[in-house]
């Protein structure tokens, strides 16, 4: 039989479980199956799959699915596959889960540790033994703690191995945390809930989408980020003929599932919430019973909203007065079934903190905590930890340095561990599985900052920007190749699920628990790594509910008993974690600390004449830039476009298709150019990209210079006062046509 293409193995495949199921029936399937994997072998995409299913949970994202991984008869990857009774996802993996099996094949890897031998920057590196890095780095660090005190060094963390990094640097004497998903992501929408509610509303948000009645997102890119098991309650939301509120400045996918889409003016989000609460408060439609019972600080709520009209809001959001009033409407009608989403990626204009208490105090109008359709109550559970001697006690913290300037901060904001460093004081970082050049803004500073260390570790799969900039590269293995800390889920099930390797590690990469603890061993600090093997170690915490390694790897999942209900019973006692055990509508803590103790709206800068606001978010086929040079993924979206207005389009002269350059509000200017889409999906005073492209690292052969950068236009930052976020819609851009 002559060579086939995809398409002619689909459709023959296809005919002949046809021609099979027809001629057999249903007795002798399995003689359709040998006349099918004839057929199959024939084609060059043909791979007998044969092989034994190993228990993972995916790294491609956060939110951490669990998997079974597929190898064909020969051990060969086959595929990666949903763990059926998982709820991160329902049996079903997302595009990125799907290609998961991309970052274990890419060539483009990570594959010894190195030792900078040039200038920082120059990536010039040799090739060393890992006990002559981990050498290396123990006299470094012995130095920085005799010279300055172990305090000195800071760990910036976003990856699952992160952990036992955090066991050997607080055993050194440091606690100097920090995750870039805090201050550059979620953390004005926790202290603003905790600040509201007295908790956060976790990760996985413990968002009860499948039973709503009506949905509002805000910059919520449902569709688009793929937190898998929140796309499918938000499909089945959908299916259940929930109402969709969409605000948002573009046409997503979300808002093309929407009964309303709201294109409001960028930055004016605030005002339309603050509207929204006058509806609800003015019409008499919120939820009495639970403002009544469960709340303080409401009469001073409605004086400070009495003037917020949806005619006020009007000229500030462009949203119609009329669509004001029918959205808020729709919200009171299916309460408390109604929820307002809190997003994720929030740090936006620098009072965001504000403008998620707004959402938080809009929520709680709708009498949706602890409610079906609303917000759940996570589940808990306390598996056991190895245990092992106390931590030297640091002389001093994180909250000693920036406590007085972010007191509602409750983790350190990484950029302001970078600014402390551009300072002098800290002499070295390690930097585990996060590529600081696209996760922080204005790369310039994070380069001026790295420039005053002693020492930068960086752990990582890939050969991303910051590994450039090192002084020791530490290969990871991927998380195919790999035992990890387990993944313990609080959410409506209370789930535990087992990472274990399904290849040999390639090349010379190892697991973050077997870095950490060698070089723990070379820092004389083994005391604090107790365990012979990671297996023992995950052995102590499975018997703590009851399990095994050896049971875990049969099942991948394992969930235990919750007690607790997850929505509030009829006649229970609501009791809320603030200082007045009730839900804050005013808040008295901000109004100590100096804050507005009610959201106040003020009008973000607009752009110049000839500018655009800079708005960037996801896509279904990557986890911003780590996933980008993936083999797999990297076909599916090669680089980023450009949403452009068609009347925008028009006054430049710019054709769809066309490339160009874009240059910042503070002269910066784009290394590449970029593919523009001119749509009407988008408002005239904005443009839009997908986070995460535009790599400077030229070992990256799929990603070095494929599309922009947005994070290097991001120049123009405000912090928010209360917890140290860093804005990223605050940039504006103009354009560079090219000759």
């Amino acid at each position: 039989m002559s060579k086939m293409n995809r398409r002619d193995f689909i459709v023959i495949s296809s005919a002949a479980v046809g021609a099979a199921g027809t001629a057999l029936g249903s007795a002798n399937q399995e003689a359709s199956k040998v006349v099918i994997k004839k057929l199959a072998k024939t084609s060059p995409f043909y791979v007998n799959h044969d092989g034994k299913k190993t228990a993972t949970f995916c790294e491609m994202c956060f939110w951490k699915c669990a998997a079974w991984v597929e190898k064909d008869e020969e051990g060969k990857p086959w595929k990666v596959t949903g763990n059926e009774i998982d709820h991160h996802c329902y049996g079903r993996l997302c595009t990125r889960g799907s290609g998961g099996l991309g970052s274990y094949l890419d060539e483009d890897r990570l594959k010894r540790p190195m030792i900078r031998v040039g200038k920082r920057g120059e990536q010039k590196f040799k090739e060393v033994s890992w006990d002559e890095a981990f050498s290396h780095i123990a006299k470094k660090l012995d130095k920085i703690k005799k010279e300055h005190g172990p305090e000195k060094v800071a760990l910036f963390n976003h990856g699952t191995g992160g952990v036992f990094f955090k066991t050997l640097l607080k055993g050194y004497g440091t606690q100097m945390m920090t995750h870039p998903s805090y201050a550059q992501c979620r953390g004005p929408r926790d202290e603003a809930f905790k600040l509201t509610f007295g908790e956060s509303v976790g990760s996985p948000e413990r968002t009860d989408l499948a039973h709503s009645k009506c949905i509002v997102l805000m910059g919520a890119h449902i569709g688009e980020n793929l937190h898998n098991s929140q796309v499918q309650d938000f499909g089945k939301a959908i299916d259940n003929r929930a109402t969709i509120i969409t605000v948002d400045p573009r046409f997503s996918v979300a808002a093309s599932k929407s009964k309303y889409w709201l294109p409001l003016r960028p930055g004016t989000d605030m005002a339309l919430v603050l509207a929204w609460i006058n509806v609800l408060i003015e019409e008499n439609i919120y939820c009495k019973s639970f403002v009544k019972d469960y709340c303080i600080g409401f009469d001073e709520l409605t004086k400070h909203v009495k003037d917020k009209t949806p005619e006020w809001a009007y000229p500030i959001t462009n949203i119609k007065p009329e669509i004001i009033r029918a959205t808020a409407r729709e919200m009171a009608k299916n309460a408390p079934a109604s929820l307002v989403h809190p997003s994720r990626h929030v740090a936006w204009y620098g009072d965001d903190t504000q403008r998620l208490r707004s959402i938080a105090i809009l929520n709680a109008l709708l009498g949706n905590w602890g409610e079906k359709g609303g917000f759940y109550m996570s589940s808990k559970l306390q598996v056991g930890k190895y245990p092992h001697p106390p931590y030297p006690k640091p002389k001093y913290t994180w909250f000693d340095l920036i406590g007085d300037k972010f007191p509602f901060a409750s983790t350190p904001p990484s950029s302001s561990i970078r600014d402390l460093t551009i300072e002098g004081h800290f002499k070295s970082w390690f930097v585990c599985a996060t590529n600081l050049m696209q996760s922080l803004p204005d790369p310039r500073q994070t380069i001026k900052a790295i420039e005053q260390l002693d020492l930068l570790v960086v752990i990582d799969t890939m050969p991303a920007e910051i590994t450039g900039w090192a002084d020791v590269i530490l290969p990871e293995c991927t998380y195919l190749e790999r035992y990890d800390e387990l993944r313990v889920t609080a959410g409506k099930k209370t789930q535990v699920a087992l990472r274990s390797p399904a290849f040999e590690a390639k090349w010379d990469t190892k697991p973050a628990w077997w870095i950490a603890k060698n070089l723990a061993n070379k820092m004389g600090l083994e005391k604090f790594f107790p365990w012979t093997d990671i297996k023992e170690y995950l052995n102590y915490r499975l018997k703590t509910i009851g399990s095994s390694i050896e049971e875990m790897e049969k099942i991948g999942v394992k969930e235990v008993e919750n007690k607790n209900p997850i929505y509030f019973q009829p006649g229970e006692k609501k009791i809320f974690k603030t200082p007045s055990k009730k839900v804050e509508l005013f808040s008295k803590k901000l109004q100590d600390y100096g804050f507005d103790p009610l959201p106040n709206f003020t009008m973000p800068d607009q752009p110049e004449e000839g500018y655009y606001r800079l708005i960037y978010g996801r896509a279904p086929a990557h986890t911003f830039g780590k996933t980008v040079n993936n083999p797999i993924l990297n076909e599916l979206m090669p680089e980023n476009v450009l949403w452009m207005n068609p009347q925008v389009a028009k006054n430049w002269g710019i054709k769809n298709k066309q490339r160009i350059k874009l240059k910042n509000q503070d002269g910066i200017l784009s290394d590449n150019d970029i593919e523009v889409m001119v749509t009407e999906r988008i408002r005239n005073d904005a443009v839009y990209l997908v986070h995460g492209f535009g790599h400077r690292a030229k070992k990256l052969s799929r990603a070095h210079g494929a599309g922009i950068d947005d994070q290097k236009l991001c120049t123009n930052i405000k912090v928010d006062p209360v917890m140290g976020a860093t804005s990223f819609r605050t940039n504006f851009v103009t354009f560079e046509l090219l000759s």
